[in-house]
């Protein structure tokens, strides 16, 4: 009985020091993804410029993206996403990327990315579940700067448009194949309990206090 009692009070430990742990890490991804969009927005010449980020319908931010290897690269990372609701920015919802190519890249880097979905179609694919860049949603190149007035038929038709930064320099990245798709446990870990992605995004749940910094960071950009 008393082994027992000390497995289930161990488990529970363990639980309690593992939800704290993903909270902690929940956290400082927020502020990181704050730090990316404001940054990555405030650079005028070179940075995703404000009138795409007026059209868009949501925004998606991974800050540090990994991306490494040699011959096969993979890429991971996670961050939040927001879309606009007849109310502003809904509440984030914590997302995960993940992929993999080939290509000859030796070692690893890491790599800032925006994604602005700019329709309702790139929306629903965002509030729904697991989808492919490039795949299932069409996903281009976004303007930089002032080359927002010269956007192309093909990056105007996009369901979502990329933007990324690596060691201050922005700069292309193919994302081509790698997957989207909400990251349950980092969503449990901020709303205290299990969420509907398309009930965050749609507005219909308040933000915690601990992400309401970043939905104040797209309402200042977009």
């Amino acid at each position: 009985m008393k082994k027992s009692m000390f497995f289930v009070l161990t488990a529970a430990c363990t639980f309690a020091v593992q939800a704290a742990d993903d909270k902690e890490k929940a956290d400082e991804r927020v502020k990181e993804s704050v730090s990316v969009l404001t940054e990555m927005a405030g650079a005028p010449d070179k940075g995703v410029p404000a009138s795409v980020l007026q059209k868009a319908s949501c925004i998606v931010v991974i800050p540090g993206l990994k991306k490494g290897g040699f011959i096969v690269t993979a890429q991971y990372g996670s961050g939040y996403a927001t879309c606009r609701t007849g109310k502003g920015w809904s509440a984030p919802l914590a997302m995960k990327m993940e992929g993999g190519g080939v290509g000859l890249q030796a070692g690893g880097s890491a790599v800032d990315i925006i994604l602005l979905v700019m329709n309702q179609k790139g929306m629903d694919r965002l509030t729904g579940s697991k989808f492919t860049l490039g795949g299932e949603a069409s996903i281009a190149a976004g303007p930089v700067g002032r080359d927002a007035q010269a956007m192309t038929d093909a990056t105007m038709k996009a369901e979502i448009l990329s933007y990324s930064r690596s060691r201050g320099v922005f700069g292309g990245i193919s994302l081509k194949g790698s997957t989207l798709r909400p990251d349950d446990d980092t969503n449990q870990a901020l709303y205290g309990k299990n969420v509907d992605a398309k009930a965050v995004l749609h507005g219909q749940v308040p933000a915690p206090p601990q992400v309401r910094e970043f939905v104040a960071a797209a309402k200042k950009v977009g």
